[in-house]
């Protein structure tokens, strides 16, 4: 689109540079008496007319591409993915959403969008199965509190429901049921309805507040996921384990222990993803009955990992992931193939396909 533009705006200079000269020929025959004069200065006239319709129709291409270049297919090149603080897929499974410092990002069909609604800086990302529940900050000038507290959007973020805690804490840990819609937290000081820091849980869209015991967990948390059904079990990953609770937070057993935790991921199913790094990054998928796992493939990540981590629920063939160097991939075949979709936080338009 970038060089469409530029070649329309390159022939309507030059059809405007040959109107001038034209009209200015036929300023300078002015012996209207001379036969070759009127013969020249009618045959330039008639040039003048063609020359004017094709000027116009230059000009309404140049504004035709340059409207299509800010609004229309390529309006990925404009986006930019600062500081992703989370990744999902829409309600419909037509969309990757993906939160990043100045707001929502969506993925669709190959192309990055920017969804309606203000931008704001959401933390504790969480997609349920009517919308999305989240913390964080709002977007320069909202008339909404800093920080959030708790919010839920059913419209991917044109509007936002405040549920708890406006104005007094910003949740990063945070991790809510898909289809029980229970919320936990991880709580990094005290506020009007947590005396203490810790992990706290409520079944009543934020009113009220519990606070789980933790015994037999005494790490610091990297990741946190809970599944999408059974509100008392909930995952909690470390720098260097994998543990699970299935009494709301209570007690915890270690599930694996496979170096740093990066990314927990709940399905449908009840099968936990894992995102980690021993020695280079890997992704594996545990059945929660048998606890054994099972080693996806993924691109080589240098010095990297995963960070967040869905699968579409709408089609279990297709994942997504990104990554702390906010590199993004997409899979249609449950991680046989990947496509990157952003490079550093650079937007990549369909196509372009990296790794396996």
């Amino acid at each position: 689109m970038g060089l469409a533009l530029v070649g329309t705006s390159l022939v309507t200079l030059v059809l405007f540079v040959w109107f001038i000269v034209t009209k200015r020929q036929i300023q300078t025959l002015k012996n209207v008496k001379k036969q070759e004069d009127r013969e020249k200065r009618l045959q330039l006239s008639k040039m003048l007319r063609y020359l004017k319709w094709g000027l116009s129709a230059a000009v309404l291409m140049v504004v035709t591409t340059g409207v299509l270049s800010i609004f229309g297919i390529n309006a990925d090149r404009a986006i930019y993915l600062e500081h992703i603080h989370g990744l999902g897929f829409s309600t419909d499974g037509k969309r990757v959403l993906i939160p990043a410092h100045d707001g929502l990002k969506a993925y669709e069909d190959g192309i990055w969008k920017i969804p309606e609604g203000e931008k704001h800086d959401y933390m504790g990302f969480s997609p349920v199965d009517n919308g999305f529940y989240s913390s964080g900050h709002p977007a320069v000038g909202s008339d909404m509190k800093n920080p959030f507290g708790i919010v839920k959007s059913t419209d991917e973020g044109k509007s936002l429901q405040t549920l708890a805690l406006e104005g007094e804490t910003d949740f990063h840990n945070m991790a809510v049921g898909y289809s029980s819609h229970v919320i936990y937290v991880m709580n990094p000081q005290p506020n009007s309805k947590m005396n203490t820091p810790g992990l706290y849980y409520s079944i009543d869209e934020g009113v009220t507040w519990t606070k789980s015991q933790m015994n037999g967990f005494g790490e610091e948390p990297t990741a946190m996921a809970v599944h999408p059904t059974e509100a008392s079990v909930i995952a909690i990953g470390t720098p260097s384990a994998v543990y699970l609770s299935k009494d709301y937070g209570n007690t915890f057993e270690k599930l694996v222990s496979a170096g740093q935790a990066t990314a927990l991921f709940f399905n449908n199913h009840g099968e936990l993803f894992i995102g980690g790094y021993q020695n280079k990054a890997y992704l594996q998928k545990m059945d929660m009955t048998s606890k054994k796992a099972e080693n996806l493939l993924i691109p080589a990540l240098t010095e990297d990992a995963v960070a967040y981590f869905a699968q579409n629920p709408s089609d279990e063939d297709q994942m997504s992931f990104a990554t702390f160097k906010n590199d993004v991939y997409i899979s249609n075949d449950q991680g046989l193939k990947w496509k990157k979709i952003a490079d550093q936080g650079k937007s990549i338009s369909e196509g372009n396909e990296e790794g396996k």
